[in-house]
């Protein structure tokens, strides 16, 4: 089993680090960490260390040594993007979740025209962070070491704009004439996934991501919900780029 993944602002260069605040309470008073435990230390973008735990100190300090040389993982390629669209209720911070935790790259909230869910002034802040702590605890849940970006909310004319400029765009649809199964897909650059929200994509949006350069495509026979077809979407496409090999 791989080692428990804790964040840091600046991962250390060693040889000796005390982890504090909440990362230390969650490793001493949760995980219940002890002496000889390893743990890697990540800053969410790609740099880490491993280390050993030499002390548990009252109810929030990890004392970690024996800490190696900082490492860096490489970029994914080609890098996954999924646009999605929000949500009513929690289900959106499902979506992030299992999305972060299948390995998607960035996540795009986008307020499509039959989204029943808005975020507006504060309470769209409120949601905002809300998706990026997610994002944040299912990385480190998932022991990656590059969490995905939560970028702002977009518009259509937006999100056609990111779409123009990926290798691959695509945009969910159970009308799609291919499968995404069958798609051809680049080796490197941005492949861009919409996921509309649950009254589908409107026909001025297709239309819009069509001239964009986003063809539709379904995913198979059953029509699943936009809380979860980000995730089996992903899925598919880490296995076809080889990045699930």
């Amino acid at each position: 089993m791989t080692a428990p993944v804790f964040v840091v602002d600046r991962v250390p260069g060693g040889p000796e680090y005390v982890l504090e605040g909440p990362e230390g309470r969650h490793a001493v008073s949760v995980k219940r960490l002890r002496p000889g435990e390893d743990v890697v230390l990540t800053d969410g973008r790609g740099h880490w260390t491993e280390g050993v735990v030499k002390a548990a100190e009252g109810k929030d300090r990890l004392v970690v040594t024996d800490l190696r040389t900082i490492r860096e993982e490489p970029e994914p390629t080609p890098r996954i993007t999924v646009v999605q669209a929000l949500p009513k209720g929690d289900r959106g911070e499902l979506a992030v979740e299992t999305m972060t935790e299948t390995g998607v790259d960035a996540i795009v909230p986008w307020a499509a025209s039959r989204c029943v869910a808005q975020w507006k002034g504060e309470r769209g802040l409120k949601s905002l962070g809300k998706w990026r702590a997610t994002a944040r605890e299912a990385g480190k849940q998932s022991r990656r070491l590059r969490f995905p970006e939560v970028h702002d909310l977009m518009t259509t004319r937006q999100v056609a704009g990111l779409l123009a400029g990926a290798a691959f765009a695509a945009v969910l649809h159970e009308e799609g004439s291919e499968p995404l199964a069958t798609a051809g897909l680049p080796a490197e650059g941005d492949i861009v996934l919409v996921v509309g929200p649950e009254g589908g994509v409107a026909p001025d949006e297709l239309a819009a991501f069509a001239q964009a350069g986003a063809g539709a495509f379904r995913l198979g026979a059953s029509v699943l919900r936009t809380s979860t077809a980000g995730t089996a979407g992903v899925a598919l496409l880490l296995t076809r780029t080889g990045r699930w090999s």
